[in-house]
């Protein structure tokens, strides 16, 4: 079985979804921006800047099965972000099967905290952040709201000394629980529904008790706290990849916690994706517009 297939299929379902959706315009591409270096690989971000700023940032997760590439960079994903202001950064990752989740989520607080250090060269306000992604890119935007924090004080690189934390987060599908995947105990750490995955995780998926403390380390339901920032999450119902209960669960821990405001839009009879799914971009904005500009939005993403 060629484990890259479903992997692939994954990564571009969310990229073709939108590719016939309108491009923005007025606004500009730096390109290859190298964020971090690891064993010889340049770690890369485009930055895409409206002619008319407002302050804030959103860092897009180029994401899909724990996959990246700069090829599925596509700026019609990031329109409604563009057209009211927002800069956006796409970060591309090291990928599986060459590095797995824990090591692609240290390529993210790396992303957050070079974005903030460069703030000042890209006129946004550093603590006005949002993160948004898509199934893998939705987790690693869950991990970003739940374990995003200080850098080192001591640092040598003063990157690594700033924060990696967001303010708000907007995501699609994510995974939250690798060992409570579609109901309690259901173990997915590189195994059952996600086993063609299995790269992702590495060899501590080998075995079910190192599964047990593997899976715990990166689910983002683990680590939700009061402090997180506020989180809009859209889920279709018949998701047969990354289960609702995911999301359900994720709601639920938030609430019992005394977290910020977790929302959940629920997209009936909807799979991993599907072809209107730009327009849930448009709502994404509206959280962002909320919580980073302080801008009451009328429409679905209203907390609840």
């Amino acid at each position: 079985m060629n484990l890259l297939s479903p992997l692939l299929a994954c990564f571009i379902t969310f990229t073709a979804l939108v590719q016939g959706a309108e491009s923005p315009k007025d606004y500009t591409r730096t390109e290859d921006v190298v964020y971090g270096r690891k064993f010889g690989t340049a770690l890369t971000l485009d930055v895409f800047q409206p002619s008319k700023q407002n302050g804030a940032a959103i860092l897009f997760m180029v994401s899909g099965g724990f996959f990246s590439s700069h090829e599925a960079i596509n700026v019609s994903m990031y329109k409604s972000f563009l057209d009211r202001g927002y800069v956006v950064f796409a970060v591309v990752h090291g990928s599986q099967p060459r590095f797995i989740i824990p090591e692609i989520t240290q390529d993210i607080h790396r992303a957050v905290r070079f974005v903030r250090h460069n703030a000042g060269k890209w006129g946004v306000n550093p603590y006005k952040f949002g993160i948004t992604g898509a199934s893998a890119g939705g987790h690693l935007s869950l991990t970003m709201g739940t374990q995003g924090g200080p850098g080192k004080p001591d640092a040598k690189d003063p990157i690594d000394r700033q924060s990696s934390a967001v303010q708000a987060v907007a995501c699609l599908f994510p995974p939250a629980d690798f060992l409570n995947w579609g109901r309690e105990g259901d173990d997915a750490v590189g195994v059952g529904t996600l086993a063609s995955f299995q790269p992702a995780f590495g060899v501590r998926s080998a075995s079910a008790e190192s599964r047990q403390a593997y899976g715990k380390e990166i689910s983002p339901l683990n680590f939700i706290k009061p402090s997180m920032p506020p989180t809009l999450i859209i889920q279709g119902d018949a998701d047969k990849l990354v289960p609702i209960y995911q999301a359900e669960m994720f709601v639920k821990r938030a609430k019992e916690a005394g977290a910020p405001p977790v929302n959940l839009i629920v997209r009936p009879g909807k799979d991993h994706g599907w072809p209107d799914i730009v327009k849930d971009l448009d709502i994404f904005t509206d959280w962002f517009d909320e919580h980073l500009r302080g801008m009451k939005p009328a429409g679905e993403a209203r907390e609840k």
